[in-house]
């Protein structure tokens, strides 16, 4: 289901086949692919690992427009009936971030997590050296309930996971 509001310049979309080819030019490193994907998708990405990946029914992919234009992509993974996790969020262009878009993709799919599935808890992980998105997702009322510290080692870096939570 497409959610735009009238008038509105944004839109969340489903994610296509014909979009893919967005996503892999948009993850354009290891570290970033890392950053954005963790362990699901190896990179570079490529039609076979989206395709596997978004396959699993409760994986939900949606492509973010601003005025018809496509600027970013997130997930929607349905955890239970009542809780659904954010995953893979992105602003595709560096240009484009610190617009605002991160935050009304983010507020796309938080409305979608509860009016579509049904969700009364979102939640998400994120890098805690990824301070723009940490401080996006605090700014929206997600609050942290773990630290998964070194889940991951960049270059010989242990990265810091943290576990974010909103009730809706």
């Amino acid at each position: 289901m497409l959610i735009k509001r009238p008038g509105s310049r944004y839109q969340l979309s489903p994610f296509t086949t014909q979009d893919y080819s967005l996503l892999m030019d948009w993850v354009t490193d290891e570290e970033f692919n890392l950053l954005w994907g963790g362990p699901v998708y190896q990179f570079p990405l490529t039609i076979e690992q989206i395709k596997k990946h978004i396959a699993h029914p409760e994986v939900h992919p949606y492509l973010f427009q601003v005025e018809d234009q496509p600027k970013g992509y997130i997930e929607l993974y349905q955890s239970s009936p009542k809780h659904c996790r954010i995953c893979r969020v992105l602003v595709a262009d560096e240009s484009d971030r610190g617009k605002g878009y991160g935050r009304k993709l983010l507020d796309m799919a938080v409305e979608k997590a509860g009016s579509e599935f049904g969700a009364e808890v979102v939640s998400l992980a994120v890098f805690e050296h990824n301070f723009r998105a940490v401080n996006c997702y605090r700014g929206m009322g997600f609050e942290t309930y773990q630290a998964d510290r070194a889940t991951r080692v960049f270059n010989g870096e242990p990265w810091t996971l943290l576990q974010m939570k909103k009730l809706l």
